[in-house]
């Protein structure tokens, strides 16, 4: 293969073979706007804060007279967000399939891909070299918060080769992503027969008696409690009596320490269920400061604000992992039956929110918690109910690992495949 020759440009270093263009002649920035004509009724609305790092969390329906004031941008198949404020959270996604009544915020540059392959632009745009541009620009800005305007997208350039070898640079990374998409699918899938099962389990009392039948439909005997008829044998417990809570570590702004650790944060509790290591933020801190902070397997972390309520679970390697102080840890005393109460807890936020009738949930603490009253079935059912958990959870932690180092491949492969370091044969894209 013919070793590449490269050439200094306004983007650094790229192929010879390469072009520099202003992407403003390639795409069109905020193209599409509602207007009076605008003839849906309802809309499905996206704000900065509904996608991730090239996820979509979620969408909100919505009639449109009763949308925010800042649902204007109209979204259409191949258009790319990227949020116009603290760019360096990486609120950027890219649309495959939209309908008539998709509606952003105006806090999104939309940008609608004319004269460039749409997956190519929206990769280089996601790249962290660009968005240390961006966030250069919104740190200059002289507003109460990081932000850009959208023609500084316009007026920037990026790199341009030839279009087969866009498309191909875009199907690499896309099979990527595609992947991931399909594990975390899979992950939904999963979680939601856990649920079905936990709840035919232990909100119908449906679980398997002696004989293999569903223990109250076949007349299985119930008795009265506080949270209402439960099986015979069952009782009545506080997660005080079954395990430790413990405030996170607080902390300095810029404080720095002896040790490096990895850090949960609320963000990390409110997006995931499972947590991973290498998922989590880095920090520096004394280890004689952090020590009584460091989590272990089958540790339960819940977060006091901002999500309050919200609950994650942390397993595998957790060497130098600690949490922060707007969480609390629940450890149990025997974790033998941890997916039973970790289960019980993700309804923690519903059971909750009773206490605030009226009102907004806004923080929760440990006086609560230790309060908080659960059913407690037989060690039998238990115990053949974390048997069948236990496989569906070792597959949903199999597909994070796989997708935390497609992750890792893909963002090695990404600056390298947009600046040319990595190359298609010529004999492949020919």
């Amino acid at each position: 293969m013919k070793k590449t020759k490269f050439k200094q440009t306004e983007i650094g270093m790229i192929p010879e073979d390469w072009e520099v263009k202003v992407i403003g002649n390639l795409a069109k920035i905020n193209e599409d706007t509602i207007n009076k004509n605008y003839n849906e009724a309802n809309i499905k609305y996206i704000d900065t804060s509904s996608v991730d790092k090239g996820h979509l969390v979620g969408t909100q329906k919505l009639k449109l007279e009763e949308a925010p004031s800042r649902a204007k941008r109209r979204i259409k198949d191949n258009d790319i967000l990227i949020s116009t404020v603290r760019p360096n959270l990486k609120h950027f996604f890219f649309v495959k399939k939209s309908r008539n009544n998709l509606v952003g915020s105006t806090g999104f540059a939309v940008i609608s891909s004319k004269k460039i392959n749409p997956k190519f632009l929206y990769y280089y745009l996601t790249t962290d070299k660009y968005t240390d541009f961006l966030s250069s620009i919104a740190d200059a800005h002289t507003s109460t918060y990081p932000s850009f305007n959208p023609d500084v997208i316009e007026n920037s350039f990026c790199p341009y080769p030839q279009e087969i070898e866009q498309k191909f640079i875009a199907s690499i990374l896309s099979d990527l992503d595609f992947k991931i998409e399909l594990n975390q699918q899979m992950n939904k899938t999963l979680e939601a027969i856990g649920q079905a099962i936990f709840k035919h389990w232990f909100i119908d009392f449906d679980f398997p008696n002696e004989k293999g039948k569903p223990y109250k439909s076949s007349g299985g005997e119930m008795t009265e409690s506080e949270l209402g008829e439960i099986p015979k044998g069952w009782k009545i417990s506080k997660l005080e009596d079954y395990g430790t809570f413990k405030n996170g570590i607080n902390y300095l702004r810029g404080e720095t320490g002896d040790t490096n650790f990895f850090i949960a944060n609320v963000r990390d509790i409110a997006n995931n269920k499972l947590l991973l290591k290498n998922s989590l933020d880095n920090i520096s801190l004394n280890m004689k400061k952090a020590q009584d902070y460091l989590l272990k397997d089958k540790d339960i972390l819940i977060a006091r604000s901002a999500s309050p309520g919200e609950v994650s679970l942390v397993l595998g390697n957790l060497d130098k992992v600690i949490y922060s102080g707007f969480s609390i840890r629940y450890r149990l005393n025997n974790p033998n039956n941890y997916l039973y109460i970790f289960l019980i807890m993700q309804r923690l936020k519903e059971n909750l929110s009773n206490f605030a009738v009226g009102t907004t949930l806004q923080s929760v603490n440990q006086d609560t918690l230790k309060n908080m009253k659960f059913i407690l079935p037989e060690n039998r059912v238990l115990e053949k109910f974390n048997r069948i958990i236990e496989k569906i959870l070792e597959r949903t932690y199999g597909n994070l690992i796989q997708n935390s180092n497609l992750s890792q491949i893909r963002d090695s492969l990404l600056p390298r495949l947009m600046s040319g370091k990595i190359r298609v044969p010529v004999e492949v894209r020919t």
